[in-house]
């Protein structure tokens, strides 16, 4: 007798838990590669969502030759720590601001009506490099509302954005009482499988070949995840790492995008140094505002961006933009004079650093500016790709992911490394 039809919204129930199936005959088998041990490699992903004015960052010059730009100057100690990359994007993603949320996605059409966005470059990394730290990733933006972060399922991962609660999260440690309620919740979340074991066993019996299959994928990743939170379980009963630092005071002037920039840099480079994490992704939120802090700025951030080759408007927008290209050299500054077994910590993490917008005052999500720093790989140079036929971004994330140990040739759009990018002998 063939087997009676499994609803779309049939749940496995038992001990007063629901766990919802998924739908079987669209789910798609993942496989998985874990870093090895030893291996601490590490990733920082930093979107400025205002773009960058590139006649004032690419060179004129491709290769190692080339002559320094103004905002390549305000990092100039860091020349052979740093590639260049222009004449890069993602195909198909238009939709001006929209494209942030395709920026480490690469997901087509963001502004599109239905549009459904895909999973996070280092959400990707952090499910397949099985890191034992405290936290997979963290996911921080200067202010609220935004994220660079996504689930499989497609959904943002919010970030935080307060210094001291990011800080309070990473170095203080929690009351007993606090750290009970913690370890109670964690032992809820793993207690579902557990509680419809038995029926599940059963709803694979009667099933066909196939659908036993999707099902088995689907109850190994229920399991990834309870293995995950038993994992957290472990590190809520460890006392977090201790460092000289003293907590921040969250810094409140929402125009001062650079201080909060440092600010969260600073935190970055505490998380990577204590082995808190080896995945961070960070949203400069650039707002309306008449950016605090920065000399000679009279015009608001986002006005600034549409400036129209305006002479007063570029000016102003310099000034910004050397500041937030300063700020990234001070944190890889940090990076550099860290020092774990031998190397720098530079040299173990890479730096991607960019934007959603090639040009922001026309909205074009071409010709996107890239920065890449640290990882291994060998600097020095600018990688000058066709500015009309722009080589896919994806690329370039399919290195990163195997400079982790992530062993995949593709991601999204990506299908290949990115050529001219070499590891370092």
């Amino acid at each position: 007798m063939p087997a009676s039809p499994i609803g779309r919204r049939t749940f496995l129930r038992g001990s007063g838990v629901a766990l919802g199936l998924p739908l079987l005959d669209a789910m798609t088998p993942r496989g998985r590669a874990a870093t090895p041990a030893t291996s601490k490699r590490r990733m920082v992903a930093v979107c400025t969502t205002l773009g960058i004015h590139t006649p004032y960052l690419f060179p004129e010059k491709a290769g190692r030759e080339y002559a320094p730009t103004p905002y390549l100057d305000a990092m100039k100690d860091h020349r052979d720590d740093i590639t260049v990359v222009s004449g890069v994007s993602h195909p198909e993603v238009d939709g001006g601001h929209s494209a942030e949320a395709s920026f480490l996605t690469c997901a087509p059409h963001p502004g599109a009506t239905g549009f459904r966005n895909t999973i996070s470059l280092d959400q990707f990394a952090a499910e397949r490099m099985d890191a034992d730290t405290r936290f997979p990733s963290l996911v921080l933006g200067t202010h609220g509302g935004g994220s660079l972060s996504w689930t499989r399922s497609g959904v943002m991962i919010p970030s935080d954005y307060s210094q001291a609660k990011v800080f309070a999260r990473l170095f203080l440690d929690g009351t007993a009482k606090e750290v009970a309620a913690q370890v109670r919740r964690l032992k809820d979340g793993r207690s579902v499988m557990d509680a419809v074991g038995d029926r599940a066993k059963g709803l694979q019996k009667g099933v066909g070949p196939a659908d036993r299959d999707k099902l088995d994928q689907y109850f190994t990743a229920v399991r990834e995840v309870e293995q995950r939170l038993a994992r957290a379980e472990e590190w809520s009963k460890k006392p977090k790492p201790k460092v000289a630092a003293k907590p921040p005071t969250d810094n409140i002037d929402r125009a001062d995008i650079i201080g909060r920039t440092r600010l969260m840099y600073d935190l970055i480079h505490l998380a990577l140094q204590t082995d808190s994490t080896r995945v961070v992704t960070l949203q400069v939120q650039c707002t309306g505002f008449v950016p605090t802090m920065v000399d000679g700025v009279t015009l608001g951030h986002h006005e600034l961006s549409h400036h129209g080759k305006d002479p007063d408007k570029l000016a102003q927008l310099k000034a910004v933009e050397t500041a937030e290209f300063a700020a990234l050299g001070e944190f890889l500054g940090k990076l550099k004079g860290s020092k774990e077994d031998g190397e720098t910590l530079l040299d173990r993490t890479a730096v991607l650093f960019g934007s959603n917008l090639g040009n922001a005052s026309s909205h074009d999500t071409r010709n996107m500016p890239v920065v890449l720093a640290g990882g291994g790989f060998r600097h020095g140079q600018h990688l000058a790709f066709d500015p009309a036929n722009n080589a896919p971004l994806g690329n370039l994330y399919v290195s990163l992911l195997q400079r982790l140990g992530v062993e995949d040739d593709s991601f999204a759009s990506g299908r290949g490394t990115l050529r001219g990018l070499e590891v370092k002998a």
